[in-house]
């Protein structure tokens, strides 16, 4: 399903929150609403009035928690709900962890369709969620004193059900920020996301406060489901637009972007964000990918810090040292966008690869080399076979055993045009030589801006995009996932969304096998913003029950070393997937190792590649998967350097 223009909502709700997706504002009249308790002139009807300066208003000191229950009368087919704070008085009472449920009847209320963190401010909030008939709509606040609504809505939709035996969309998971970047730690499987240094924007306002020095970031507890906040100051770094990689002691480091020289370490052990030395240019928009050694290469990125000559550097993480690789130049990666150089090394396609080098794929049709010896080195590694320019494209490295990549969608310029369906394999080996580049069959869309995510099972999924390529719009959106297979290279459609994911949303595999997908947007009081997230449940889980590793040899492996593992019941295939950053389509450090064990009854043994190229040093998630394709929770496996 694609989103056209004709589809924008009956109604925008004010504020910094994202209208309903083809949606029509129900009619009030004669709705009732009940609550949990309430202030005395602060009834619940009062979320119908119509008046800004009016708001129902819990009674202080209620036991939580606090809810106001809406019947409308009659069964609606919704998708959407907006919430309006009270304009009156000051930030307490504003509802920040919630949930939303829905009912029939009033009684029966299954899970939550949607539930997390809105933000602090008296800005409009609008959840979407899966398209559902419900009569009674119910908000809860979760934590505070009190619970304060000025103005609730419902939307009506004519949006279909997701399809069942497609995978599965979760509730929603608001956030009260735009995820605009992400990574999993892995340590505990949190999502850790942030925009940028405010929760809604990247740029000057209307307020005078303008970027630099600080970041909003967000985390999302998939064991708890909670949903937190914390403003980053330490690092004097706004990390909107850069570089992500997770290094070989899955600390996630973050490069450049409106702080341009920057660098900032997340280190899961210890929950913190690190200052780290700058780099020697000034990037943003520029990608970076952990390499065989474990230093981090960087390359491009005129968004920020300056035009051009944006050559590669390399990070020494251990001796927290960025040294300039003159004989990796930008120029060859260049794509020939409309806007000149400042958008043509954009986003480069990255892969770290044997013997310390570089391979990029991407988005340029002309892929390249890169060494990170001495004063480096580039080479020609030939075309992307007829394929043209393709900004804003995605591509994953689905089995790094056999050096294969896919290459999926992208436009010629970085905004303004249509997308492709276009995809490739890329069979890569030894350095410095030609690939080979295979046209496969086309995408069922034509997709930009859009996010893949390799699975356990090595198919690829595809969630998002646009048919046509514009920033800060939701117009012309793909709202119909698929699904990539190797073994037929065939592309297969999957449950719809109900909320579009373009320019500025993330997708990243979690250690359970789902995927979590979320934002887009990031401009300020714009329709696109998105300050949500969802967890999609493939269908290889709705297959039956999960095998178990019950447990692992040993949690920090070499590179060609051994280890072993034990399930709860007989399993026919194995892999590593190493844990993954991303921001603007771009993961360079998702891979998959499919593994072939020896058997000795639950027991498997196996030997990791001794090419640590391949197997890039750092953490990864071990699945197992039964005869019916459905794969365990993970283990996590440290692969270090021998």
């Amino acid at each position: 399903m694609i989103l056209a223009a004709s589809l924008a909502a009956a109604e925008t709700p004010q504020g910094l929150s994202t209208p309903p997706t083809g949606a029509a504002l129900i009619d009030r009249s004669g709705w009732t609403a009940t609550a949990d308790s309430f202030a005395p002139g602060h009834e619940p009807a009062k979320i119908f009035d119509n008046d800004v300066n009016t708001f129902w208003q819990s009674q202080d000191g209620a036991p939580l928690p606090h809810y106001v229950t809406i019947d409308m009368k009659s069964t609606y087919f919704i998708n959407s709900f907006s919430y309006l704070p009270q304009q009156v008085l000051t930030s307490n009472g504003n509802i920040q962890a919630h949930t939303i449920q829905l009912s029939s009847d009033g009684q029966n209320w299954g899970q939550s369709v949607a539930f997390g963190t809105y933000r602090n401010d008296n800005s409009t909030k609008t959840t979407l969620f899966a398209s559902t008939n419900a009569r009674y709509v119910r908000l809860s606040a979760t934590n505070g004193n009190l619970a304060i609504a000025s103005n609730i809505k419902v939307y009506s939709t004519t949006f279909p059900a997701p399809a069942a035996g497609l995978g599965r969309w979760s509730p929603t998971i608001d956030f009260p920020l735009v995820p605009v970047a992400a990574a999993v730690e892995h340590d505990s499987g949190k999502v850790l996301v942030w925009s940028s240094f405010a929760e809604t924007r990247f740029y000057k306002g209307k307020d005078g406060v303008g970027p630099g020095g600080k970041t909003v970031t967000g985390t999302y507890d998939p064991s708890t489901k909670a949903v937190s906040e914390q403003t980053v100051t330490n690092t004097n770094h706004d990390m909107f637009c850069p570089g992500i990689s997770v290094d070989a002691s899955g600390r996630v480091v973050v490069t450049g972007g409106n702080n341009a020289p920057k660098t900032s370490i997340f280190d899961p052990s210890s929950n913190s964000w690190i200052p780290a030395t700058n780099m020697v240019t000034g990037r943003g928009y520029q990608s970076q990918a952990t390499l065989s050694d474990g230093r981090i290469f960087t390359i491009g990125g005129s968004w920020a810090g300056g035009i051009g000559n944006k050559n590669g550097e390399i990070y020494n993480t251990g001796a927290d040292q960025w040294t300039k690789l003159p004989d990796c130049p930008s120029k060859p990666l260049y794509t020939e966008d409309k806007e000149g150089e400042y958008k043509r090394d954009n986003h480069p396609w990255l892969f770290g690869w044997k013997q310390g080098s570089v391979f990029q794929a991407g988005p340029s049709k002309q892929m390249n080399w890169y060494g990170t010896s001495g004063t480096g080195s580039q080479k020609p590694a030939g075309l992307r076979a007829a394929d043209d320019h393709s900004m804003n494209g995605n591509a994953v490295m689905f089995d790094a055993v056999a050096g294969k990549i896919l290459t999926l969608g992208g436009s010629f310029n970085y905004t303004g045009n249509a997308s492709t369906s276009n995809a490739h394999i890329i069979t890569i080996n030894t350095p410095n030589s030609i690939p080979t580049v295979v046209k496969i069959n086309s995408m069922n869309f034509p997709r930009m801006f859009h996010n893949s995510v390799v699975l356990p099972d090595g198919k690829v999924f595809i969630t998002g995009g646009q048919t046509l390529g514009h920033s800060f719009t939701d117009d012309n959106s793909v709202l119909t996932p698929e699904m990539f297979d190797p073994a037929t290279l065939k592309f297969t459609l999957l449950a719809g969304n109900v909320i579009p994911r373009n320019y500025h949303s993330v997708a990243l595999l979690l250690p359970d096998a789902t995927v979590f997908n979320g934002g887009g947007g990031l401009c300020d009081t714009c329709s696109a913003n998105h300050f949500d997230g969802q967890i999609y449940t493939p269908p290889y889980l709705l297959n039956g029950g999960r095998p178990v590793i019950n447990s692992v040899s040993q949690t920090s492996v070499a590179v060609g070393g051994t280890f072993s593992a034990t399930t709860n019941t007989a399993v026919t295939q194995w892999s590593l997937i190493r844990y993954g950053s991303v921001t603007h389509c771009i993961n360079t450090d998702q891979r998959r190792l499919p593994l072939t064990p020896t058997t000795a009854g639950l027991t498997y043994t196996f030997k990791l590649p001794a090419d640590a190229g391949v197997v890039i040093p750092g953490y990864y998630m071990l699945f197992a998967l039964n005869s019916a394709g459905v794969p365990s929770v993970a283990k996590t496996i440290k692969v270090t350097i021998a």
